[in-house]
């Protein structure tokens, strides 16, 4: 076993307003895979010891015993940060990317496309003028061909000005964004969270994130005991891969706000919440009235806790983004480029993982935090946010010893989905299951409620 107060760990605990001597309680224990150029495993032990830290603070204060045992298995980080990967459905792998999702030449360097949803492959291919063939190689070859005789901000620009995905890779620096910023909102007028067994038992959570960051986040409190309540619009379906994948412990409803009937059952949701947990574009929500001023101004003692790809502020504001897209337009594809001067890319999708583990413990932190002042808050993270963090990372020694196999960190259960072989939780809290209760539901079949009393069982 060994203490944990490293850099990394002590800097993500600052961000997220951690009493500063709280963080000698981590410790680690195993062995981390290899990684990249880039820290990575500096950073991902560290945004689950954080995560890991908060619960243990949270359920400490909601017991009024001392605070319980918090270490962090690095192996098992290693294999949450691969979950996707590790995913087994009926024995079978999910597809993780597309054909059309890759780095591509162009006449002065390389971009990034992003195309795994049918809408994004469809304005990608309109945007350069390409008519869809169905064939994938075709394409990939006329693509190729299209993208080498314009420049990459060209290619960057005409994309997403047609709704598709596409980023320039560009070098360290090209942004700086914040770790956590943190907002003390309104007057908590539901009263203290009863004494419980888990962390956030009973804590009630709405879900309005998609893919990869913000499902893990709300994964997380689901693990340790929350309602969450995951709401997507009907017409947008999730990729099923990635909804099993960060679907356990959770229910999932689907609700048309332009409904008025849908919109009364939003509202009565929203009415009785604790947390909102947002993962759309700044600004996206604001035409449905749910923007985070409105919220924690109608719902005082609410936690607003928004993510998105490329922070909150500057000219990249507002655009879609993915993990990749993330490490191509914030340097680390640069860092990471193979020996012939190919972009690269970290070993794991580690921002969308770190930024949830992070957005977990940010709202872990703000739930003691209203205990003590009586207050709400609004936090906001980005993945530009964990990239510019991981950029200034200081490595720290690689390990001697060689890497543990993952089935020790792996199990298997039933599920609507096939039997489902997947990834444990890396969170290390004494008492706390490191295995949800439930497995993943089917998309959007759950009605619009809570699934317990406040404070119960869920």
């Amino acid at each position: 076993m060994r203490e944990m107060t490293d850099p990394a760990t002590a800097h993500a605990w600052r961000a997220l307003g951690g009493p500063a001597g709280l963080v000698e309680h981590v410790s680690s224990t195993g062995t981390p895979q290899p990684g990249g150029r880039l820290p990575t495993r500096e950073l991902s032990r560290a945004c689950v010891g954080v995560c890991s830290l908060a619960a243990a603070e949270l359920l400490a204060a909601r017991t009024g015993r001392d605070m319980p045992a918090v270490r962090v298995d690095e192996g098992a980080v290693a294999v949450a940060f691969a979950s996707e990967r590790h995913l087994r459905v009926d024995g079978h792998r999910i597809p993780l990317f597309a054909p059309l999702s890759r780095f591509w030449p162009t006449a002065d360097g390389w971009v990034r496309t992003h195309a795994n949803y049918p809408h994004h492959r469809a304005r990608l291919l309109a945007a350069l003028g390409l008519p869809d063939s169905g064939d994938d190689a075709d394409l990939v070859d006329r693509l190729s061909a299209a993208l080498r005789e314009r420049t990459a901000i060209d290619v960057q620009e005409t994309v997403y000005a047609a709704g598709g995905l596409a980023v320039a890779v560009a070098p360290p620096g090209a942004l700086d964004e914040p770790l956590v910023t943190r907002v003390a909102s309104g007057e908590d007028t539901t009263g203290p969270l009863p004494p419980a067994t888990l962390p956030a038992q009973g804590v009630r959570v709405l879900d309005l994130t998609r893919v990869l960051a913000g499902p893990v986040a709300t994964r997380t409190l689901a693990l340790l005991g929350a309602d969450v309540l995951r709401v997507d619009a009907p017409w947008l379906p999730e990729d099923r891969g990635t909804h099993i994948d960060t679907g356990f412990g959770k229910r999932t409803t689907r609700l048309d706000l332009g409904q008025a009937a849908d919109r009364t059952a939003f509202e009565a949701l929203l009415d009785t919440a604790d947390v909102v947990v947002t993962g759309y574009r700044p600004g996206a929500l604001d035409r449905h009235g749910l923007g985070a001023d409105t919220l924690v101004a109608r719902r005082l003692g609410l936690v607003v806790a928004e993510l998105c790809a490329w922070g909150w502020a500057g000219p990249w504001t507002g655009r879609r983004g993915f993990d990749s897209l993330v490490q191509a337009g914030t340097g680390i594809s640069v860092v990471e480029a193979t020996d012939d001067g190919r972009p690269g890319t970290l070993p794991v999708q580690a921002l969308d993982h770190g930024t949830g583990y992070l957005l977990a413990a940010a709202v872990l932190r703000a739930l003691t935090d209203r205990a003590v002042t009586g207050r709400g808050q609004h936090v906001r993270l980005s993945l530009a946010g964990t990239a510019t963090w991981l950029l200034g990372i200081a490595p720290l020694p690689a390990p001697a010893e060689p890497p543990e196999e993952p089935d020790r960190w792996l199990t298997e259960t039933d599920s609507p989905y096939g039997r489902l072989r997947h990834a444990l939780s890396p969170i290390g809290v004494a008492g706390v299951p490191t295995d949800w209760t439930r497995p993943p539901r089917l998309w959007g079949t759950d009605e619009p409620r809570w699934g317990a009393e406040r404070g119960g069982s869920t």
